[in-house]
C-alpha cells in the first residue's frame, strides 16, 4: 500500500545557465561637415547601452549600441573637439543554450576599444565586446515533510529542520529619470559637452505590501568646452527613488536590485544663457531578485517495525547561507607622466572583473583598476596618461562558500599635481555575494506491504552495545528494529542528545 505523504510545493527560481559571448565590431566614420579636421586623436571612450533581451525556446539574443566618443585636437585650431557616433551590435547564443529559462540577464562590456585616424576626415574604430548572459528558470521546490500512517503499521520517521534561502520572485521594469544638474560652483559655463558618463547605485530598498521601493544615487560626470575654448569638468550626485510591483513577495524578503543604463540624454539647458545648468535624462532597466529565508521540515528517512517497507528519496540542493556585503579599499598612487603638467582636466577609473581565490581561512579578491587622466602640458596641449592598478581585498568567509563579486569606483577621483606626476586618490568598492549550498535527501514516496510482516525469528530480544562512531540513535533503532522512544525508556534517558558515546545501551526489540 502507498503511504500518504504530506508534500509542500514552494515557488522558487534558479540560475539555468551562464554563457560568455565575445565578438568584434568595426566601423569607419566620416567626420561631419560642421566639425573641424582631425589633427590628433587624444582618447576614445565608449558607453554600452543594451536595448533588448529576448529568450525564445532556450535561445538568447541581446542587442544594443556602443556609443563611441572620440576626443581630438583640431587641425589649425586650439582646444579639444569631440566626434560621437554609435555602433550597433547583436549577441546571440546557440539554440537551446538556456533551456526552460523565463528571465534573461545580460551584461556587455568593452574589453578593447580603439579609434585611429585614416585621414583628417575619416576614422576607423575597432572594439571587442564581452557579453555575459544568465538565464533564470522557475523550479518549484517539492518537499515531503511528513507521512500519515495507522499506529498498527509501526512506521517510524525521521524529520529534519533545515533553513533555506529561496529565490522566490524576479521582477523587471524600465524607467526614465530626469533631473537638473548645475556645474560646480565657480566654474565657467559650457557651450558644448565633450564627454559624459553616468552610473547608478542602489543604497536602500524595502517591500511595503506589493510594492518594492528602492532608492539610490546616479553619479554624472562631464567634460565640456567653454565659450573661451577652455575645457572644464564637473560632476554631481543625483538621488532617485522608484517603485516596482512585486505581487506576493514577503515583506522580509531581501532584494538584490541591478541597474543597467539603456540610454542617456545630457544637454545644456537652453533656458540658461550662462550654460551652467544641464538637463539630464537617464533611461535605465532595473531587475530585482527577491530572496526569502524559510525553515523547512524534511522527511529524510522511514522504516516500519512491523512490515517490510521500501521508499524513494530525491536529492535536494539547498542554499543554506547567503550573505551580501560591501568592502571598500582606498587607493593612492602616482601616475608618472615624465613632465610638468599645467592642469588636470579629468580622471576616471574603470574596474575590470574580480578574481576570487582562497587564501588560508579567507577569500582574496583582486581587480585591475584602469586609471586614465586627461591633462594639459605647460603649453596647453591635451595629453593622456594611463595606468592599470592592482586592488586587493581580503574577506573572511566560511569554507565551501561560492563567491561572486564586482568592483566599482563609486566616487569622483581626487587628484593633485606633484613633481613625479599626477597623484590620484579614489575608493574601490567590492560588492560581494557569498552563498553556501548543502545536499540533503528527502523521501518522496513510500510503500508498505501489510501482507508481509517482518520475520524476526532468531533475532535476540535484547542487545547491549554503545553508539558507534558517526552513528546516531536513529541508526541504532533502525538497525535493531526498535524505536528511539523504546531505547530511551529502557535506559531511563530523557533526551537522545544526552547519550555519551561510551555508555552501554540496552536495546529492546520491537515485536510485530
Amino acid at each position: 500500500m502507498e503511504l500518504e505523504m504530506k508534500t509542500t510545493s514552494l515557488g522558487a527560481y534558479e540560475a539555468g545557465g551562464e554563457l560568455t559571448l565575445t565578438q568584434e565590431e568595426t566601423a569607419e566614420t566620416i567626420v561631419p561637415d560642421y566639425c573641424p579636421d582631425i589633427a590628433r586623436i587624444i582618447r576614445t571612450d565608449g558607453s554600452i547601452f543594451l536595448h533588448s533581451r529576448e529568450l525564445r525556446d532556450g535561445r538568447a539574443e541581446v542587442s544594443g549600441t556602443v556609443r563611441v566618443n572620440v576626443l581630438y585636437t583640431p587641425d589649425g585650431e586650439t582646444g579639444i573637439r569631440m566626434l560621437e557616433f554609435s555602433i550597433p551590435f547583436t549577441a546571440e547564443s546557440d539554440s537551446r543554450a538556456l533551456p526552460e529559462c523565463q528571465y534573461l540577464f545580460a551584461r556587455t562590456e568593452a574589453e578593447f576599444l580603439e579609434t585611429r585616424m585614416l585621414n583628417p576626415r575619416k576614422v576607423f574604430t575597432h572594439c571587442k565586446l564581452v557579453t555575459v548572459l544568465t538565464g533564470y528558470r522557475r523550479t518549484p521546490l517539492q518537499v515531503c515533510s511528513d507521512t500519515a500512517a495507522e499506529p498498527s503499521l509501526g512506521v517510524e520517521k525521521r524529520q529534519e529542520k533545515q533553513r533555506a534561502v529561496l529565490l522566490t520572485h524576479i521582477a523587471e521594469k524600465d524607467y526614465t529619470f530626469s533631473e537638473e544638474m548645475m556645474l560646480s560652483p565657480g566654474r565657467e559655463g559650457a557651450v558644448e559637452i565633450l564627454t559624459s558618463r553616468a552610473w547608478g547605485t542602489v543604497t536602500e530598498s524595502k517591500i511595503v505590501g506589493s510594492k518594492l521601493i528602492f532608492k539610490g544615487m546616479f553619479t554624472v560626470s562631464l567634460l565640456y568646452r567653454t565659450a573661451q575654448g577652455q575645457c572644464g569638468a564637473s560632476s554631481a550626485q543625483l538621488p532617485f527613488s522608484q517603485i516596482m510591483e512585486v505581487e506576493g513577495a514577503a515583506e522580509q524578503a531581501e532584494a538584490d536590485i541591478r541597474l543597467q543604463l539603456t540610454g542617456t540624454d545630457i544637454q545644456i539647458d537652453g533656458d540658461d544663457p550662462e550654460g551652467r545648468q544641464m538637463a539630464v535624462t537617464l533611461y535605465f532597466h532595473a531587475a530585482a531578485l527577491l530572496r526569502e529565508q524559510q525553515e523547512l521540515t524534511l522527511l529524510s528517512d522511514l522504516y516500519s517495525t512491523a512490515y517490510e517497507m521500501t521508499y524513494d528519496a530525491a536529492p535536494l540542493s539547498l542554499t543554506t547561507l547567503r550573505e551580501t556585503m560591501t568592502r571598500r579599499q582606498t587607493v593612492r598612487e602616482i601616475l608618472e607622466i615624465g613632465m610638468v603638467a599645467d592642469s588636470v582636466l579629468t580622471v576616471e577609473v574603470r574596474c575590470g572583473s574580480v578574481q576570487v581565490s582562497r587564501e588560508g581561512g579567507g577569500v582574496k579578491l583582486r581587480t585591475d583598476a584602469a586609471v586614465r587622466a586627461l591633462y594639459l602640458d605647460e603649453g596647453g596641449v591635451p595629453l593622456m596618461a594611463e595606468r592599470s592598478m592592482d586592488v586587493a581585498c581580503q574577506v573572511e568567509l566560511p569554507e565551501g562558500c561560492g563567491v561572486a563579486a564586482r568592483a566599482l569606483c563609486p566616487e569622483e577621483v581626487q587628484c593633485s599635481l606633484g613633481d613625479r606626476g599626477i597623484e590620484v586618490r579614489f575608493p574601490v568598492d567590492f560588492f560581494i555575494e557569498a552563498a553556501a549550498t548543502e545536499k540533503r535527501v528527502c523521501v518522496s514516496t513510500a510503500r508498505l506491504d501489510p501482507d508481509s510482516p517482518k520475520d524476526l525469528t532468531g533475532k535476540p530480544s535484547l542487545v547491549l552495545r554503545c553508539l558507534g562512531r558517526q552513528e546516531s540513535i536513529w541508526d541504532l533503532a533502525k538497525a535493531h528494529n526498535t524505536t528511539i522512544a523504546d531505547i530511551l525508556t529502557a535506559n531511563e534517558l530523557g533526551e537522545a542528545g544526552e547519550i555519551p558515546p561510551e555508555q552501554l545501551l540496552l536495546i529492546p526489540r520491537k515485536r510485530a
